[in-house]
């Protein structure tokens, strides 16, 4: 258990606020009426000499009023060394609102958004210890470049203060097949992490994208190699008509 826990206290960067595969977020909510389910049956992280799987990291987007979305996410960190039940982590339900809608939008200008809300307990923490959250992010489109920077503050569920800077950069999002690449730095309590992602998404049409990208980082003195793969479905739970 105890390097299960090692494992995954690498991973305090939550990733409840992210689209699939980041860290971090862009400026956009869901439409208004669909869900977008972000899935990542299995991941692989390795920190030291320890392993672990990543199993069933999933986010819930619900756009269920006009620039606001519902966001509910966790996922489970099984240790390969050592026989322990999954941990649950990075559980969160968040609240999301585009402030300003801009070329990530079709409009013109930067696109403003900010998330806020609650991060739940790990597995192994008492059930009423709870963090808080709140983001603010930037997106920028140009022709064949989209710029998305995120800063955020957290109170961690382990009592510990969180803050967060980081930049996504992808290519164009009407790109059938497009690279991507997130830098970040968070730093939790007394500990600080640099990391370094890079991967690509196929887009297959409106409804769905498969993704896949590694991560480098390094924390508690040690590098982390990670590898995440998985897919966001977009379902239509209804639709708005004019009147």
């Amino acid at each position: 258990m105890k390097k299960l826990l090692v494992v995954a206290g690498v991973l305090f960067t939550t990733s409840a606020h992210a689209y699939r595969p980041f860290d971090g977020t862009d400026a956009d909510v869901a439409e208004n009426g669909h869900i977008e389910l972000e899935i990542g049956p299995l991941g692989y992280l390795r920190a030291q000499h320890d392993s672990a799987l990543v199993l069933g990291n999933g986010v819930f987007n619900f756009g269920f009023v006009p620039r606001w979305e519902l966001v509910i996410a966790g996922k489970g960190v099984y240790g390969l060394d050592t026989p322990a039940p999954p941990r649950f982590q990075d559980g969160s339900v968040l609240l999301k609102h585009t402030l300003r809608e801009g070329t990530l939008q079709g409009e013109t200008g930067i696109s403003l958004a900010v998330e806020f809300g609650v991060l739940f307990p790990t597995s192994d923490q008492p059930i009423d210890d709870a963090g808080l959250h709140i983001a603010f992010i930037a997106s920028y489109a140009w022709r064949d470049l989209v710029l998305h920077v995120n800063t955020w503050i957290e109170r961690g569920s382990d009592g510990q203060p969180d803050v967060f800077l980081g930049a996504i950069l992808e290519g164009h999002q009407s790109a059938r097949i497009r690279p991507v690449a997130e830098l970040f730095v968070d730093r939790h309590g007394g500990d600080v992490q640099p990391s370094a992602l890079i991967g690509t998404i196929l887009t297959v049409n409106n409804h769905l994208s498969f993704d896949a990208a590694t991560r480098l980082a390094y924390t508690s003195g040690a590098p982390v190699f990670e590898a995440r793969a998985g897919l966001t479905w977009t379902i239509v739970a209804f639709e708005r008509h004019p009147r």
